[in-house]
């Protein structure tokens, strides 16, 4: 079985509270985009994992990968094993949610090859063990997500968009980002609601002046690039660009796929990580092989 494991994006990343056990209360947009991580799943006695791909990851019990398959046994009381081979190509501590949707394409195969029954929400439910986004990852679609992960709102896109994502510098730690922003005087919320509305329409003129990120000022702060990739694809036309989730990769929004290759190329004399895509509804997809 292969499975194509889709990254997604925040058009809108807002914090509403702390629990507390220090967990934050997020509202959020988000949505899946084109760029994949491409996951192999074979039958085999034991639980193993290899990997490919750039960038480079360590095919060891911290992935997100072997988190999943674990969750899912301890909660299925499953004892089969799994061959699991996964090819990389979304860039770690981004904001892209790779490593979730890898978790999520592990828990969805795992459940078809050892014929577990779960339902869709029961995997939400062991993915949220595993990561805040893996429920998210689970579902796809344009998503309003809230709580911790656990709150998922369906909402209908009425485009799809062109995007040019760039990771300009290292990743970022999430939780150095949640410190900073709490020692800082960020006061201004994102306009969830009006973000929400023109993805509803396909009012790209709102949609452009609505997105937002609360994490973006203190993110810069932390790696200055992230700033100057995002003016960078606003010179290169995108009609906004803003940066997803805790960082450090950052999107613009192109009018046309050939507006978006042009700026693609460009910033890849810059940056390696730059790539070209468009926003899309499923987060998963499946091939049996």
């Amino acid at each position: 079985m292969q499975i194509e494991a889709f990254a997604k994006i925040n058009w809108s990343l807002d914090i509403t509270g702390v629990r507390e056990d220090g967990y934050h209360l997020m509202d959020m947009l988000m949505q899946p985009v084109s760029l994949a991580d491409e996951i192999t799943l074979l039958p085999a006695r034991d639980l193993r994992l290899s990997t490919s791909g750039y960038p480079r990851i360590r095919p060891d019990q911290n992935n997100l990968v072997m988190k999943a398959a674990l969750a899912l046994q301890s909660a299925s009381g499953c004892t089969e094993g799994a061959s699991v081979h996964l090819h990389k190509r979304i860039p770690v501590g981004a904001g892209l949610g790779g490593g979730s949707a890898d978790a999520a394409a592990v828990l969805m195969g795992l459940n078809r090859l050892w014929s577990l029954g779960l339902s869709s929400s029961e995997l939400e439910t062991v993915g949220l063990s595993v990561g805040a986004d893996v429920p998210f990852c689970l579902r796809g679609g344009l998503t309003r997500t809230g709580g911790i992960g656990e709150k998922l709102e369906d909402h209908e896109c009425k485009s799809s968009y062109w995007l040019v994502i760039v990771q300009p510098c290292r990743g970022l730690s999430t939780k150095e980002v949640f410190q900073k922003w709490h020692a800082s005087e960020t006061l201004v919320h994102p306009d969830t609601d009006a973000a929400l509305t023109a993805l509803e329409t396909g009012d790209l003129a709102l949609l452009c002046g609505s997105i937002s990120n609360i994490l973006q000022s203190v993110s810069v702060e932390l790696q200055p690039e992230i700033g100057e990739a995002i003016q960078s694809l606003k010179q290169l036309g995108a009609c906004t660009a803003l940066m997803t989730g805790s960082g450090s990769a950052v999107f613009g929004v192109f009018r046309t796929g050939k507006d978006a290759r042009s700026a693609a190329d460009t910033v890849r004399t810059r940056w390696r990580n730059a790539f070209l895509c468009h926003t899309q509804h499923d987060s998963l997809r499946v091939s049996d092989e």
